[in-house]
């Protein structure tokens, strides 16, 4: 497994080994000894499945009380996926990442506690997994504006199917009280 940095501290890509021939591959999704001597965390609770339509942009998502850190990848289609630091007082405040997840290349992306996630389906039928640290709580679910002006994140042009949820989630500095707070 091939692990690199992202322009964010703690959010991680990784590309495993994958071995093809013409029946088709096989993959490890997770080894626990590999990710531990690899940096990435190896601490599930819960895996999460979704599936998406191209365009439909999901985030930017996060729980204050009980954050989630995630192991995400795709294993139909593409997305573009987004890590946005909005821990308060971080050197990266504001700042985020994109990287491509798709079927193709088995990318897979760590994303600490302390993060927003979220991603724009590229291909009909996209199936996202991702496993999380901790459990979803429904009354800690948090998100920032996935348009926000002043983060000005290239989402493709095709993305616009937003749930309604999503689509009143504040901007990140917004006047606000609920964002976690940067621990060095």
């Amino acid at each position: 497994m091939r692990v690199e940095k992202t322009a964010l501290p703690g959010v991680l890509l990784a590309t495993p080994d994958v071995f093809s021939d013409d029946r088709g591959f096989f993959l490890e999704s997770f080894n626990a000894r590999t990710f531990a001597a690899a940096g990435l965390p190896t601490a599930f609770v819960q895996d999460n499945h979704s599936r998406s339509a191209a365009g439909v942009v999901r985030g930017l998502h996060y729980q204050l009380e009980r954050p989630q850190g995630k192991l995400v990848r795709v294993v139909r289609g593409a997305v573009m996926g987004v890590a946005l630091d909005i821990r308060v007082g971080s050197p990266t405040f504001g700042r985020w990442a994109t990287f491509q997840l798709d079927d193709e290349n088995h990318h897979l992306v760590s994303i600490p506690p302390g993060f927003a996630h979220g991603f724009c389906a590229l291909a009909e039928s996209t199936d996202v997994v991702y496993k999380c640290t901790d459990f979803y709580a429904a009354s800690d679910d948090r998100g920032v504006l996935w348009n926000d002006p002043d983060l000005a994140i290239p989402w493709p042009a095709m993305a616009a199917r937003v749930s309604e949820k999503d689509a009143r989630y504040l901007p990140l500095r917004a006047p606000r009280s609920d964002l976690p707070v940067y621990r060095p």
